[in-house]
């Protein structure tokens, strides 16, 4: 089965972002409770409650604004600007060191994921192959399930030799590049998506 360029893109590109997230992810706790200043169990649980509430609060006005739009192209700002906002965030996280720093940065993992997971999805969807739903949906999981393991793994071991500031710079790496790849999908968008019409569309030959 040959997978298409567009979803091809896609993939790679989550692929990159969830494992320049999990890196670090292992070992958030951990940073929190040893680096930031007054670092608590309760300032763990808060940080992830504030990415939770502000992706909740705004992921669907977002979600509604781009189906008003019948084209891709308000699709694809959307996904850069939030791939972008999300891919910085490891960056951020290199400075912070109080809870406020903690709860500011997750506000904007929490905006940036909003913008981006509607868009992401609903492109997907549109250009999957045709008879091949369910293996290429596999094929995302199983991709960023992967990326995922590995760079947990990874991220450990750089902790423990190098220091949180090492793990937070090669995620971030990671993570823009996987926004970075997300450029390459502009030449394949539609200019024009009819209401309801959420088709598989064919690959540009090349």
């Amino acid at each position: 089965m040959r997978i298409n360029r567009m979803i091809r893109t896609l993939v790679t590109s989550d692929f990159l972002l969830i494992s320049g997230f999990a890196v670090f992810g292992p070992i958030f706790a951990i940073f929190i409770t040893e680096k930031i200043e007054g670092g608590t169990l309760a300032i763990i649980g808060f940080t992830s409650a504030i990415f939770q509430i502000v992706k909740s609060s705004v992921q669907i006005p977002i979600a509604n604004y781009l189906d008003k739009n019948h084209g891709e192209k308000d699709d694809f700002y959307s996904l850069i600007t939030g791939s972008f906002l999300v891919a910085l965030v490891p960056f951020l996280y290199f400075f912070a060191q109080k809870p406020i720093h903690l709860y500011i940065i997750n506000g904007i993992y929490g905006l940036g994921a909003a913008f981006a997971i509607p868009p992401w999805n609903a492109i997907f969807t549109r250009h999957i192959d045709k008879m091949h739903e369910s293996t290429e949906w596999a094929v995302e999981s199983v991709s960023i399930g992967i990326g995922a393991a590995s760079a947990a793994a990874l991220g450990g071991i750089i902790a423990e030799k190098f220091g949180f500031e090492a793990v937070f710079i090669i995620a971030g790496l990671v993570a823009m590049a996987g926004a970075v790849t997300l450029i390459k999908i502009y030449s394949d968008l539609r200019v024009k998506v009819g209401r309801g019409q959420v088709l598989p569309q064919p690959d540009k030959k090349h």
